[in-house]
């Protein structure tokens, strides 16, 4: 009797259920979703009229031949021979920037170290923020190694990290032994540069008193590491490659990476400094810079060696810095940028616009809430129109032109489509906390290097097995979002009737191999 009572309950309950949303669905649920397919849209939109733009620029950039770079006509062999006839070297700051960096300290120093510039007239400045004293002694031992050979090297550290990486290099700036520099070089804990750098970025401030930085491109000496790195390795490629191209081409404008590039200090301390207000003091400088009306150049056949993170866990807080931090500039520094009056109308449109709203917003945001939630919840209110050249069309040519430019990962294209969906969810987390600045905004969790560590632990797998919690490989929010995606998947299959459910599938089988913590490489605690 009590069993027959329980089951008419759940029964009325579940009724009651279906009756509400029954209620709720024409008056509400359709119209709201169908204003968010409009929204969704027409940001769809926006970004691939951006790309497509980008698309035609390098194109004619590359098929004119009409590099920024180019432009100047240096010849460096001849600016090099006119500098040793005359002796009159700039003298050069080379900032290395690191925290508890264990595993990579040795190489960036040995390769700024490394660097042909008059050794009187260059300083390697290592800026050692680590908290371990263990690290600090070794930091700090190879650093005395270096001076015992006849580098002018300096290790600086401080009692505590305000500021973070900003305050490190600011603190630095302020030493005496700096007065004289003319130009500050930049790499981070990881960044190998090669003995030639400068002679290929000094010349062209030299001989451009309007130009602030010379920025190289990366290059990744672990992309073949892992599936993670590989995908990463194709969104990289396609920032250098396009954005970076593009904005010194057109407007001599783009973020500056936060390394592997040349600073006119003139025109740093012109446009204030560093500032450690967002989580992306570099791009803060840029943008400073630029209003100032300094100018910028991307040197694209200028490469740097470097580490990309291997693990799920460093390049989650790494995406998380990179989205957050912009949107939260963006929040600052609109009306400063809209009040400008030293750059052209033109110009700030192409900051606040393409530079910001649309790369650095739209883009995440039409990445998680339309391709993760908005198409597959249109699969369960039919109702809804879904013009399939949005969901499709559109969202191809945009992936096909970014995975372009990483020919030879292009096989990989659909799993980096899917990778990118899953990971959208954090980076719209991340903007929307720094448009809206609230908790861990200001978080700054310092990029897990691995150097040659991983390898060798990698090829030790088979004479230990590492020991792990399972907890730490579990990720909830993905798993949730899996399942979200496989029940809408299994209801299009039983009710729907525009195949979404291929897509959706594979969508959940993406989730749940990020979720269960099956993408990059694993170091146990």
């Amino acid at each position: 009797m009590r069993d027959l009572i329980f089951k008419e309950r759940q029964v009325g309950i579940l009724e009651s259920l279906a009756n509400a949303w029954r209620g709720l669905r024409g008056p509400v649920v359709v119209p709201l979703l169908q204003f968010a397919v409009y929204v969704c849209s027409a940001m769809s939109v926006m970004l691939f009229v951006e790309r497509v733009y980008m698309a035609i620029v390098i194109i004619c950039v590359k098929a004119f031949k009409r590099k920024r770079y180019t432009k100047y006509k240096l010849k460096l062999d001849t600016v090099k021979k006119e500098l040793e006839d005359s002796v009159t070297h700039p003298k050069v700051l080379v900032q290395i920037p690191m925290f508890n960096e264990k595993e990579v300290y040795r190489l960036s120093i040995g390769a700024a170290c490394g660097l042909s510039w008059p050794f009187d007239k260059i300083i390697i400045q290592v800026l050692d923020d680590s908290t371990d004293l263990v690290i600090r002694e070794l930091v700090e031992s190879e650093c005395q190694r270096w001076a015992s050979k006849g580098v002018n090297i300096k290790y600086e550290n401080r009692s505590n990290r305000n500021g973070y990486k900003a305050g490190a290099m600011r603190e630095g700036l302020r030493k005496c032994y700096v007065k004289d520099c003319e130009y500050v070089a930049i790499f981070d804990a990881d960044f190998q540069p090669e003995p030639d750098f400068l002679w290929r970025t000094i010349p062209f401030l030299l001989s451009n008193h309007d130009l602030a930085l010379v920025q190289a491109r990366w290059k990744f000496v672990n992309a073949n590491e892992c599936l993670l790195t590989r995908l990463q390795e194709m969104s990289l490629d396609y920032h250098f490659g396009v954005e970076q191209e593009v904005g010194s081409s057109t407007y001599s404008f783009f973020g500056f990476n936060g390394t592997a590039g040349v600073w006119r200090l003139e025109a740093l301390k012109d446009a204030g400094g560093w500032k450690e207000r967002t989580t992306v003091e570099d791009m803060d400088l840029a943008v400073r810079a630029s209003l100032k009306g300094w100018k910028f150049v991307f040197v694209g056949d200028l490469w740097v060696k470097n580490e990309l993170p291997s693990t799920f866990k460093a390049y989650r807080y790494q995406q998380h810095r990179w989205s957050c931090g912009p949107a939260n500039l963006f929040r600052k520094m609109f009306k400063e940028i809209l009040q400008c009056e030293r750059v052209s109308l033109l110009k700030k449109f192409h900051v606040l616009y393409a530079f910001f709203f649309v790369r650095k917003i739209v883009a995440h945001f039409v990445t998680f809430f339309f391709y993760c939630i908005i198409i597959p919840t249109c699969v369960l209110v039919p109702e809804v129109h879904l013009p399939k050249y949005i969901a499709i069309y559109i969202p191809s040519t945009i992936s096909i032109l970014n995975a372009i430019c990483t020919p030879k990962s292009f096989h990989l294209l659909i799993f980096w489509i899917l990778f990118e969906n899953v990971l959208s969810m954090h980076r719209s987390k991340a903007t929307i906390i720094g448009l809206l600045e609230a908790n861990r905004v200001n978080e700054w969790v310092v990029t897990e290097k691995l150097g040659n560590t991983g390898k060798i632990k990698a090829s030790s797998k088979w004479l230990k097995r590492p020991q792990f919690r399972l907890i730490e490989r579990i990720h909830m929010l993905e798993i949730i979002l899996g399942c979200y995606l496989l029940f809408c998947a299994i209801y299009d299959v039983l009710y729907g009737r525009d195949h979404f459910y291929v897509y959706l599938f594979l969508q959940a089988g993406a989730a749940f191999i990020v979720g269960f913590g099956y993408v990059g490489t694993f170091m146990p605690s």
